[in-house]
């Protein structure tokens, strides 16, 4: 019997670990990003108002990094711009990866034990009185805005650094026979909202209604009502987004399936 087919559609750059830790679980994984990472370049219109926010790092009380993508993209500028960084600053992370790759350019962030998501982050006790402070939202362009939102009623003064732009890659036809297409699935790791939408996009344009009924291992309970709304039959929820989270849950629940 072959080894059941995973389709991991993590961004370009992520896919492979998660494809890597499937395989050495006896998974058979296919890579399909569904989300392409585009950061903002010095020839991008934004990119004067994303230098000012950087420039102006040490203005802030609170510097709040929404993903590793951020991680990763923000780093890369503040690098540039900060040989040192600034002293005094709050450094918060959303999820646990996000918080070990801060860790991997030498800043020790905070995350909330509670949970993967701006809700969780919003219920640190540093977040609950705000008034005046100044905070910093490092993340991808037209993001959630929750977080925002609810520090501003607390009376933070907030500001966005937008870092890079998330589109749903280019795929042909041939791309998508053979990697969604020509062999049946046994489940589909999608770790966004965003990436459902395009998931969506992609059983639409290519006629694969079938993927509805296909287990959807999503990494929240607010993704996972995303899925529901879209259409989704079979949806379960990881105890987290990052790669070991989700192929444990891959490996209990095709397991599940095998025995019973």
């Amino acid at each position: 019997m072959p080894n059941p087919r995973i389709l991991v559609t993590r961004p370009a750059h992520q896919a492979p670990d998660q494809a890597a830790l499937l395989a050495d679980l006896g998974f058979d994984p296919v890579q399909l990003p569904l989300l392409e990472i585009a950061p903002v370049t010095e020839s991008d219109p934004a990119f004067p108002l994303l230098k000012s926010r950087i420039m102006d790092l040490d203005l802030y009380h609170t510097v709040i990094f929404i993903s590793a993508n951020a991680v990763i993209a923000g780093m890369d500028l503040i690098d540039q711009y900060w040989p040192q960084l600034p002293v005094g600053i709050e450094w918060l992370a959303i999820g646990r990866q996000t918080a070990l790759k801060l860790h991997e350019f030498g800043i020790s962030a905070t995350q909330s034990p509670a949970g993967y998501d701006s809700e969780a982050l919003l219920a640190l006790p540093q977040l609950q009185q705000m008034k005046e402070k100044k905070v910093l939202i490092m993340r991808g362009e037209g993001g959630r805005e929750t977080l925002a939102e609810q520090l501003s009623q607390r009376d933070a003064r907030v500001d966005y650094a937008d870092l890079y732009r998330r589109s749903l890659p280019h795929y042909t036809s041939g791309q998508i026979s053979s990697t969604i297409g020509d062999t049946p699935l046994a489940a589909v790791l999608v770790t966004s909202g965003e990436a459902v939408s395009n998931l969506t996009r992609l059983i639409t344009d290519h006629r694969l209604g079938a993927l509805k009924h296909t287990t959807l291992v999503v990494p929240s309970e607010r993704v996972a009502r995303i899925a529901d709304e879209l259409g989704y039959t079979r949806v379960i929820t990881a105890s987290g987004p990052d790669n070991q989270a989700m192929a444990e849950t891959v490996l209990s629940t095709i397991d599940m399936d095998d025995r019973t």
